[in-house]
């Protein structure tokens, strides 16, 4: 018979703030490494920010991150959301830890016309 590995998704204390740090890094307040990926499906825009441990090298200055299709900053706020440098809010779609991979996805929340 077959051996079956079952993986354990827990959910994780949020980052209180992840900061860019470079072009494809941000660096929380614990000074943990988080990787973006951006996915855009028709008017949805969402970010899944993967915690991987990599070299954090020198921080880059904001002149040179331009152009940059990602806030700077992302603040944690009250209601399981975020919200960002530019003042747009993000919603936490989920934020797990399977093994040793721990990914936080944000879905950004339109702004009511």
């Amino acid at each position: 018979m077959a051996e079956r590995h079952v993986h354990q998704a827990r959910v994780y204390k949020h980052p209180d703030h992840l900061w860019v740090w470079g072009k494809n890094t941000y660096l929380d307040e614990n000074q943990r490494t988080w990787l973006p990926i951006i996915i855009e499906n028709g008017s949805k825009r969402q970010v899944l920010v993967r915690q991987e441990d990599v070299e954090k090298g020198e921080a880059m200055s904001p002149s040179q991150l331009s152009p940059h299709r990602l806030p700077m900053m992302w603040q944690l706020y009250p209601r399981n959301r975020y919200r960002d440098s530019d003042s747009n809010f993000w919603r936490i779609v989920y934020h797990v830890k399977i093994d040793q991979r721990e990914d936080l996805m944000l879905e950004q929340i339109p702004d009511p016309e």
